[in-house]
């Protein structure tokens, strides 16, 4: 009996001293989490306060998130007894092969390295990538998040992106807007060249400075076709396509042009400055 109750003592000492260990490990992470957390935000806000890019603001909050967390567990790890040189082993072996198995993710980490080295673009900016066209709203470790006009957010690995080609709509200031108007043959070109000077006149948001080129670009099968390329500020480029067809139609309509039926798709191209 004596030995029995010298066990069942020692059974509660070490389970005393072993729930103590977890208990302190439980501690541990979770201070630990919320002192990753509250660093992370802090290095974010300071870098908010200087002239940093809001995409490496974001990539690098996340990556001091996960680089101290990492810390943290370890540490957990060692308070429960376990000898922390044989974990880091045991983990680089298992990265290893976790790597390996996981070399799309490690591609799209170093895919985003390279976003924010060569900065194609920004937060804020609209750009066409990986076959997606949208607002670029967040760039992660792995992945960039955009929104597309219609507000439907899109996750594209960073991969994917540094793979394809990216334009950026965004990167310059001013854009042009290429438009193609067919009129009849029977029509005035000389009237028909004055009406379309007049209408980009009166429209303040198209710049002196590249003039507006209007020119006869061809000679179809049911009509001339002018091609009008005048510059605007980028912000201003879809009102000012929308407008300019729409003042277009009733100039021609009020000076008896003759737009050909069916009418002539209107080709719209997209430039940037050179």
């Amino acid at each position: 009996m004596e030995s029995v109750d010298q066990l069942l003592a020692q059974a509660q000492v070490l389970t005393m001293e072993f729930g103590l260990k977890i208990l302190t490990a439980l501690a541990i992470f979770v201070v630990g989490k919320w002192l990753a957390r509250k660093l992370s935000r802090a290095v974010t806000k300071l870098m908010e306060k200087g002239t940093s890019d809001p995409m490496l603001v974001r990539f690098m909050g996340n990556l001091v998130y996960f680089g101290l967390l990492i810390f943290v567990v370890l540490a957990a790890i060692a308070q429960m007894g376990v000898q922390t040189t044989s974990v880091v082993a045991a983990l680089g072996a298992a990265g290893f092969a976790v790597g390996l198995a996981l070399q799309g993710s490690l591609g799209n980490f170093a895919a985003g390295i390279l976003l924010l080295v060569l900065r194609p673009f920004r937060v804020g900016h609209f750009i066409d990538g990986a076959g997606v066209s949208g607002t670029v709203e967040e760039v992660h470790i792995f992945s960039t998040l955009l929104r597309t006009p219609d507000n439907k957010s899109i996750v594209i690995p960073n991969s994917q992106l540094t793979g394809s080609i990216i334009t950026n709509f965004s990167a310059k200031s001013e854009r042009r807007v290429d438009l193609t108007y067919g009129v009849s043959y029977s029509d005035d070109l000389d009237k028909v060249r004055t009406v379309i000077t007049d209408v980009l006149s009166q429209d303040q948001r198209i710049l002196p400075d590249p003039a507006p080129v209007i020119g006869l670009m061809s000679l179809g099968d049911s009509s001339v076709n002018f091609v009008v390329r005048p510059w605007v500020k980028s912000e201003d480029y879809w009102a000012v396509l929308f407008d300019l067809n729409e003042a277009m139609k009733k100039r021609f309509d009020a000076e008896g042009i003759s737009i050909p039926f069916p009418q002539r798709d209107v080709h719209i191209i997209e430039h940037k400055k050179d």
